[in-house]
């Protein structure tokens, strides 16, 4: 077996890899630019090599100074992991004239499933289902719009040589195809190096299955079963699971088969995915092979016992598949929440800063069976840069049904601990809470048809809302009581007012008017009712006895309810409180709330209180997210029309384009292009007409 083998990757993916080979006795390397320096990859790894300053294409997008690491530090192979070199043909082939073997498929499988319109062709030849479109390469935006009309609306634009999201747009028009092609041709340039294009019919309700095959170089070829990625946003999978709760088991068969006629056809090694769209008929047709390990392989390992990196590992040193296709089992159900560093109340704009508080769920085998499992590459301390992708971590449960997956995943991201930056945990939260992703009811479009106006958290109803509320005052009667040296019953009032606020513009603040009984006041123990003025929906005046109970490490508090028979939500409730300025925060479950509490002799002088100016900055365009200024599509003093392209912003990896808000004029531009730009910087000031 291998002696030592230098991972050419960073973060989650770097560390899953050493996992492996620290499991098979193989030493590592890890390599690491200016920003990672101080990596957790790093420090696991038993040697390290630096190879270059922070941007990938200065460091890890170097294949001379990666294949140099190699050398140096006389590595016997390679893990490519997945992004950056890993779909690179010619990168393979140095290595193997290098002498140094390639953890992954030949250079000629890459290569020709790496170019998206080689792929479909070849796919179409090895009689694998193929999704109708122009399988060439597009020269100019002219060229795009006269075969979209072709085609027909809606269609998909991707880059030849795409993955993960990148340089891939959807059109329902000419227009739309005319700057969607611009922008897949520079997100495609920027993350492959290769700017080509190519077009094909958009499967309406569709949904993202994908088959796992592994094999030999002995012509041994296996599928794995699937994963369901129809979870999306802007092409990117949020969450994934496995087995699909779509698929029967004649559809799954058919499309093992044909993933393994592919894998044959171009002489497929080592791990990899073939990916197919599947319509509500369950028709599926090829989108894409990816010649590599995929991000959401844990959901597989999951439920097949089957260590994908360890296989790819000794198929790669020339060992035959010790699996067959009967011993392929798959057992219980998977699911992956991808955690993001991102804003999702702020149209998911990327998040960069310290992490001042990490603290996932304990990975573990839970006494109902379910399984928690943290696929990560960072510890407190460690900073989310600009440079590389936004992800923080990859937090996977299992469990023998799928609905007990479900249970098990909400509590782990219940558990989650994470401060410092902005992050997605309460979206995906709202995800796992709704009835058409339990029922299993999804598509590639469920994201933009559940949160049509963007994610904006949870509104909870009237019953349920006034338990968060008294569970906040149960709360803050807790803290408040920290303030007194000696407890004094007397100091606090005994009847609040609460006003809870949501993100969403149109949800006007929630109050609710409650009692304590002072007299049985017994801390952590809080006796709350509502008062009787105010309609709550059938609610009595009854006290419900609350709990409070505060993990100050995990900063998790835990409340448990003795509510008389009067709810139907859960008793025991895990969520994160935090006092902010005057306010109080609550996240629970996706739900978000600002909370404002006043004692009753303060709450009756609320009606004189002058409401707050809100500053208009509509004249402004404000950069929403930290990156660098890539192109100004305006001029000064022009006129421009609602919706009109302004400016795009490059963050992570991927271009945003900032709009007009309304019909205006360009008064100032404050930056050129290539300018670095950060949070809240005035890009552009215009008048309106």
């Amino acid at each position: 077996m291998f002696k030592k083998i230098l991972i050419a990757n960073r973060g989650e993916i770097a560390c899953r890899i050493i996992k492996t080979a620290k499991k098979m006795k193989i030493k590592t390397v890890a390599v690491f630019s200016d920003a990672d320096r101080y990596a957790e990859h790093v420090r696991l790894a038993d040697e390290a090599a630096y190879i270059g300053l922070s941007p990938a294409s200065d460091s890890y997008l170097r294949a001379d100074l990666i294949i140099k690491a190699c050398k140096e530090k006389k590595c016997d192979a390679l893990h490519p992991g997945y992004g950056f070199l890993s779909e690179n043909s010619s990168f393979a082939e140095s290595l193997s004239k290098a002498g140094i073997t390639f953890i992954g498929p030949s250079k000629s499988a890459i290569a020709s499933m790496g170019d998206k319109i080689e792929s479909k062709k070849i796919a179409k030849s090895a009689n694998v289902n193929t999704v109708p479109g122009h399988i060439g390469i597009i020269k100019n935006k002219n060229d795009a719009i006269k075969i979209a009309d072709e085609i027909g609306y809606p269609v998909m634009i991707k880059a030849s040589a795409g993955g993960g999201g990148k340089g891939m747009r959807i059109a329902f028009s000419s227009d739309q195809v005319e700057d969607n092609f611009e922008r897949a041709s520079s997100e495609a340039l920027k993350s492959f190096g290769d700017k080509r294009i190519f077009i094909e019919k958009f499967i309406t309700e569709p949904r993202h299955i994908e088959i796992q095959v592994l094999a030999d170089n002995f012509g041994n070829v296996i599928y794995l079963g699937e994963r369901e990625c129809s979870i999306q946003r802007r092409n990117q999978k949020v969450i994934e699971e496995a087995p699909s709760p779509f698929l029967d088991e004649q559809t799954r068969k058919k499309m093992g088969e044909q993933a393994i006629q592919l894998s044959k056809k171009v002489g497929y090694t080592s791990a990899g995915t073939v990916e197919f769209i599947v319509d509500k008929d369950k028709n599926f047709y090829f989108l894409e092979m990816n010649t590599r390990l995929q991000v959401e392989h844990p959901v597989t390992e999951l439920i097949t016992g089957i260590d994908l990196v360890e296989q790819m590992i000794k198929i790669a040193y020339g060992k035959k598949l010790e699996i067959s296709q009967k011993d392929v089992l798959l057992n219980g159900s998977a699911i992956e929440t991808r955690i993001y560093a991102e804003n999702p109340y702020k149209n998911f704009l990327p998040s960069i800063g310290r992490l001042t508080k990490y603290h996932p769920p304990k990975e573990t085998k839970h006494s109902d069976g379910t399984i928690t499992r943290n696929d990560t590459g960072v510890r407190e301390g460690d900073e989310v840069s600009i440079f590389y992708d936004p992800m923080i971590a990859k937090l996977c449960s299992w469990g023998k049904t799928r609905a007990l997956s479900i249970n098990r995943m909400e509590s782990a991201l219940d558990n989650f601990s994470l401060e410092g930056i902005d992050h997605n945990i309460s979206f995906l939260s709202a995800i796992l809470a709704n009835k058409r992703f339990k029922s299993g009811d999804i598509s590639t479009a469920f994201v933009d048809e559940e949160f049509k106006e963007g994610f904006q958290g949870l509104i909870p109803n009237n019953k349920f809302e006034w338990t968060l509320g008294s569970l906040i005052l149960a709360y803050h009667i807790c803290e408040i009581s920290k303030n007194f040296e000696i407890f004094e019953k007397d100091k606090i009032s005994d009847e609040w007012e609460v006003h809870l606020h949501y993100p969403q513009p149109s949800k006007y603040p929630s109050k609710f008017k409650f009692r304590i009984n002072k007299d049985n006041l017994n801390l952590p123990f809080v006796n709350i009712k509502p008062l009787p003025d105010q309609k709550l929906n059938g609610l009595n005046d009854k006290f419900s006895k609350i709990e409070v109970d505060q993990d100050f490490i995990k900063k998790l508090v835990t409340f448990k309810i003795n509510s008389q028979d009067r709810l139907t939500e859960p008793q025991k409730i895990q969520c994160r409180v935090k006092n902010k300025n005057t306010n109080i925060e609550f996240e629970y479950r996706g739900i978000t709330i600002s909370a404002s509490l006043f004692p009753k002799h303060i709450a009756d002088y609320l009606k004189y209180m002058k409401p707050i100016k809100v500053i208009d900055k509509s004249n402004l365009l404000v950069c929403p997210m930290p990156g660098k200024l890539i192109k100004i599509l305006v001029k000064q003093n022009q006129i421009i029309e609602e919706g009109q392209s302004l400016c795009v912003v490059e963050a992570m990896k991927m271009e945003n384009t900032l709009v007009a808000p309304k019909q205006c004029i360009i008064n100032k531009i404050n930056f050129k292009e290539g300018d670095t730009l950060s949070v809240d910087q005035i890009i552009m000031e215009f008048s309106f007409k």
